[in-house]
Protein backbone atom coordinates (compact mmCIF):
# COMPACT_ATOMS: atom_id res chain seq x y z
CA UNK A 1 0.00 0.00 0.00
CA UNK A 2 1.21 3.13 -0.68
CA UNK A 3 2.05 5.67 2.92
CA UNK A 4 -0.64 7.53 3.97
CA UNK A 5 -0.31 10.87 6.11
CA UNK A 6 -3.45 13.36 7.41
CA UNK A 7 -1.45 16.43 7.57
CA UNK A 8 -1.84 19.81 8.57
CA UNK A 9 0.58 21.91 6.77
CA UNK A 10 0.28 24.57 9.48
CA UNK A 11 1.39 22.21 12.25
CA UNK A 12 5.40 21.63 12.69
CA UNK A 13 5.09 17.98 13.61
CA UNK A 14 3.04 17.08 10.81
CA UNK A 15 5.15 19.04 8.78
CA UNK A 16 8.36 16.90 10.53
CA UNK A 17 6.77 13.78 9.98
CA UNK A 18 6.15 14.34 6.67
CA UNK A 19 9.65 15.22 5.93
CA UNK A 20 11.20 12.20 7.27
CA UNK A 21 8.53 10.03 4.99
CA UNK A 22 9.81 11.83 2.25
CA UNK A 23 13.52 11.55 3.23
CA UNK A 24 13.28 7.92 4.03
CA UNK A 25 12.42 7.61 -0.19
CA UNK A 26 8.68 7.83 0.57
CA UNK A 27 6.24 9.41 -1.20
CA UNK A 28 2.91 9.63 1.03
CA UNK A 29 -0.14 9.88 -0.14
CA UNK A 30 -1.15 13.75 1.27
CA UNK A 31 -4.90 14.47 2.76
CA UNK A 32 -4.82 17.62 3.79
CA UNK A 33 -7.89 16.48 6.56
CA UNK A 34 -8.80 19.68 7.62
CA UNK A 35 -9.85 20.54 3.33
CA UNK A 36 -10.60 16.70 3.19
CA UNK A 37 -11.67 15.15 6.66
CA UNK A 38 -12.64 11.59 6.83
CA UNK A 39 -15.81 9.97 6.99
CA UNK A 40 -16.70 9.34 10.05
CA UNK A 41 -16.76 5.37 8.80
CA UNK A 42 -12.78 5.71 7.87
CA UNK A 43 -12.22 7.44 11.50
CA UNK A 44 -13.73 4.94 13.43
CA UNK A 45 -11.56 2.51 11.37
CA UNK A 46 -8.13 4.40 12.02
CA UNK A 47 -8.90 4.76 15.95
CA UNK A 48 -9.42 1.00 15.82
CA UNK A 49 -5.63 0.34 13.53
CA UNK A 50 -4.19 2.78 16.27
CA UNK A 51 -5.72 1.04 19.33
CA UNK A 52 -6.65 4.37 20.66
CA UNK A 53 -9.54 5.57 21.47
CA UNK A 54 -11.31 8.64 20.57
CA UNK A 55 -10.24 11.05 23.48
CA UNK A 56 -6.75 9.55 22.61
CA UNK A 57 -7.16 11.07 19.17
CA UNK A 58 -8.69 14.54 20.52
CA UNK A 59 -6.84 17.46 20.49
CA UNK A 60 -7.89 19.43 23.52
CA UNK A 61 -5.69 22.45 22.91
CA UNK A 62 -8.08 23.98 20.64
CA UNK A 63 -10.89 26.43 21.88
CA UNK A 64 -13.32 24.49 20.20
CA UNK A 65 -12.81 21.77 22.45
CA UNK A 66 -13.52 23.97 25.58
CA UNK A 67 -17.09 25.62 23.53
CA UNK A 68 -18.15 22.64 23.40
CA UNK A 69 -17.00 21.13 27.05
CA UNK A 70 -15.63 18.02 25.63
CA UNK A 71 -13.32 17.31 28.98
CA UNK A 72 -16.10 16.22 30.39
CA UNK A 73 -15.30 12.30 31.43
CA UNK A 74 -19.06 11.44 30.69
CA UNK A 75 -19.21 12.19 27.18
CA UNK A 76 -19.77 8.50 25.45
CA UNK A 77 -16.84 8.04 22.26
CA UNK A 78 -19.73 8.45 20.17
CA UNK A 79 -19.66 12.23 21.36
CA UNK A 80 -16.30 12.63 20.87
CA UNK A 81 -15.89 11.20 17.13
CA UNK A 82 -19.14 13.33 16.11
CA UNK A 83 -17.22 16.81 17.56
CA UNK A 84 -14.06 15.53 15.35
CA UNK A 85 -16.38 15.31 12.54
CA UNK A 86 -17.95 18.38 12.64
CA UNK A 87 -14.78 20.24 13.72
CA UNK A 88 -12.04 18.01 12.36
CA UNK A 89 -9.52 20.64 13.96
CA UNK A 90 -10.17 18.61 16.98
CA UNK A 91 -8.22 15.72 15.48
CA UNK A 92 -4.98 15.10 16.63
CA UNK A 93 -2.21 14.80 13.55
CA UNK A 94 -0.09 13.87 11.81
CA UNK A 95 -1.99 10.27 11.23
CA UNK A 96 0.01 7.48 9.82
CA UNK A 97 -0.81 4.63 7.98
CA UNK A 98 1.55 2.22 6.04
CA UNK A 99 1.96 -1.44 5.47
CA UNK A 100 3.35 -2.01 9.21
CA UNK A 101 -0.02 -0.26 10.90
CA UNK A 102 -1.04 3.72 11.81
CA UNK A 103 0.04 5.43 14.37
CA UNK A 104 -0.44 9.65 15.65
CA UNK A 105 2.79 10.57 15.35
CA UNK A 106 3.36 12.94 18.36
CA UNK A 107 6.14 13.01 18.40
CA UNK A 108 7.14 12.76 14.51
CA UNK A 109 10.08 10.35 15.53
CA UNK A 110 6.95 8.04 16.04
CA UNK A 111 6.98 7.89 12.38
CA UNK A 112 10.39 5.72 11.78
CA UNK A 113 8.56 2.45 12.83
CA UNK A 114 5.99 2.82 10.14
CA UNK A 115 8.27 3.32 7.34
CA UNK A 116 9.88 0.62 5.51
CA UNK A 117 13.85 1.85 5.11
CA UNK A 118 13.63 4.63 7.97
CA UNK A 119 16.94 7.28 7.45
CA UNK A 120 18.84 7.23 10.81
CA UNK A 121 19.07 10.62 11.76
CA UNK A 122 16.57 14.02 10.59
CA UNK A 123 17.06 17.33 11.70
CA UNK A 124 13.78 18.88 12.43
CA UNK A 125 12.79 22.38 11.23
CA UNK A 126 13.76 23.64 14.92
CA UNK A 127 17.05 22.17 14.60
CA UNK A 128 16.75 19.30 16.96
CA UNK A 129 18.41 15.97 15.52
CA UNK A 130 16.42 13.18 16.22
CA UNK A 131 18.29 8.75 15.34
CA UNK A 132 16.78 6.28 15.03
CA UNK A 133 17.66 2.81 16.71
CA UNK A 134 17.60 0.39 13.94
CA UNK A 135 17.90 -2.26 16.18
Amino acid sequence: MKPLIFHNPNCGTSRNTLAIMKASGETPEVVEYLKNPPTRARLVELLAQMQISPRELLRSKEAVNDELGLDNPELSNDHIIDAMIAHPILINRPIVVTDKGATLCRPSERVFELLANPVSSFTKEDGEVIYHDKH
